[in-house]
């Protein structure tokens, strides 16, 4: 059974009310767990490619990524966990684990079965929750992965159009 359905959600991944890229977060992460996610994309076979700046460089240990000088470029993780779906993970800092989405790959109930599929393997791997925010308002997640009740739901009321 699907967590969400697209009718009820759709609304949420409208780039013109949510922005084209909505901030995908895991909130108290610690270096480890950037290390953890880091072994599931290895895991779980997803494509990936890591970055920093236009350098393509093998992925590296979590650990290594914070010690890079203050004015180096931001690194980036592309992991694709299906064809034509792509998450960015931002090393923007230690305690927060932080991607994009891109709502236009997310249209319909197979892609957003594909998203909440993947919100939940990370919230999983990880214990602990997995928030998605407007892109023009961070930190009001509209749907997220639940530990407790191990499943992507609403937390937000749907927006009227």
């Amino acid at each position: 059974m699907a967590d969400l359905l697209w009718d009820d959600v759709s609304c949420f991944f409208d780039p013109d009310l949510m922005g084209s890229l909505p901030d995908v977060r895991v909130p108290g992460a610690s270096v480890e767990d950037w290390q953890s996610v880091l072994d599931l994309v290895v895991e779980r076979g997803w494509k990936c490619q890591y970055s920093e700046g236009e350098a393509v460089l093998p992925v590296p240990r979590a650990e290594v990524v914070p010690a890079r000088p203050a004015d180096a470029e931001c690194p980036n993780l592309q992991v694709w966990p299906v064809a034509g779906v792509l998450a960015i993970f931002r090393f923007y800092a230690d305690d927060e684990i932080d991607f994009d989405v891109n709502l236009r790959e997310l249209q319909g109930q197979e892609r957003l079965d594909v998203f909440c599929g993947f919100l939940r393997e990370i919230g999983r791997h990880l214990g602990k929750p997995v928030l998605m925010d407007p892109e023009s308002d961070p930190g009001h997640p509209v749907l997220g992965f639940d530990v407790e009740t191990d499943r992507v739901v609403l937390l937000a009321e749907p927006l009227v159009r």
